[in-house]
């Protein structure tokens, strides 16, 4: 499958590379290049963008870093099958982190009940202890693959709200901010290792002592509210956070 022609802008605030490497992801979202598809060779890409080998070799590793693509000797670069991945920098749902991927999501919800405060929780949505919150519990699937459970609290009043909504379908965080009127504008993430035990493991479909990443997330309004925190239990084989360090 040839590339249409392209010449990359300099003019644009992206690097070349980073122009590159986004035409060809799209072109994998898009499904151009499917599942197994070898993509243009680097002379091939050199002279659609009108760029040097160097700057195609760097394209085409920051794709197979993000396993987007891998590489055989001799004979290229090839589609791989889409890893779920979400950028830690960028504040979104997993819907929205998915469908830039173009993969399909689905949610399960395990249960919506209203739950007391404990300390932790009460602490980060800045409410009494013992406060009357809303539990949300949806297992996240990427194209049919479970991938995570979610447990997400928000003050009992938001809770009843979010109940009625299609929880199955939707981002939590597109609903506040599109059905609710409410920008949201930060979160804060803490992000360690545990391993499953009996109720993860079970609701996963993963063995019990297996690695999990675990994320817990405080999501902030705009007006400075804490809205929703949750924990975010991801199985290790299935997903991977993605971050950029900048120095300076």
């Amino acid at each position: 499958m040839n590339p249409q022609t392209h010449r990359a802008a300099p003019a644009q605030p992206l690097p070349l590379y980073a122009q590159i490497k986004e035409a060809l992801r799209e072109g994998i979202v898009d499904g151009t290049w499917r599942q197994h598809d070898r993509l243009p060779s680097e002379s091939e890409l050199m002279r659609s963008f009108g760029v040097s080998r160097i700057t195609v070799r760097q394209a085409l590793s920051d794709l197979e870093n993000e396993q987007l693509i891998f590489k055989v000797p001799g004979k290229g670069a090839f589609v791989a099958k889409p890893r779920p991945f979400q950028e830690s920098v960028r504040l979104q749902g997993f819907g929205e982190a998915m469908q830039r991927l173009g993969i399909a999501v689905s949610n399960r919800v395990v249960g919506i009940v209203t739950v007391a405060a404990d300390a932790t929780v009460a602490a980060r949505l800045r409410v009494p202890e013992g406060s009357p919150l809303t539990e949300i519990r949806r297992v996240r699937l990427a194209d049919g693959e479970t991938v995570s459970l979610d447990v997400t609290y928000v003050r009992r009043e938001l809770g009843e709200r979010l109940a009625r909504e299609d929880l199955a379908m939707r981002d939590i965080f597109v609903i506040i901010e599109n059905d609710y009127a409410t920008p949201l504008d930060h979160a804060d993430l803490t992000i360690d290792a545990i391993a499953a035990d009996a109720a993860l493991a079970r609701q996963l479909g993963v063995a019990v002592g297996d690695p999990l990443l675990r994320c817990e997330r405080l999501a902030w309004t705009r007006a400075g509210q804490a809205i929703d925190f949750e924990y975010l239990y991801y199985r290790s084989n299935a997903f991977r956070y993605q971050l950029r360090a900048e120095r300076g």
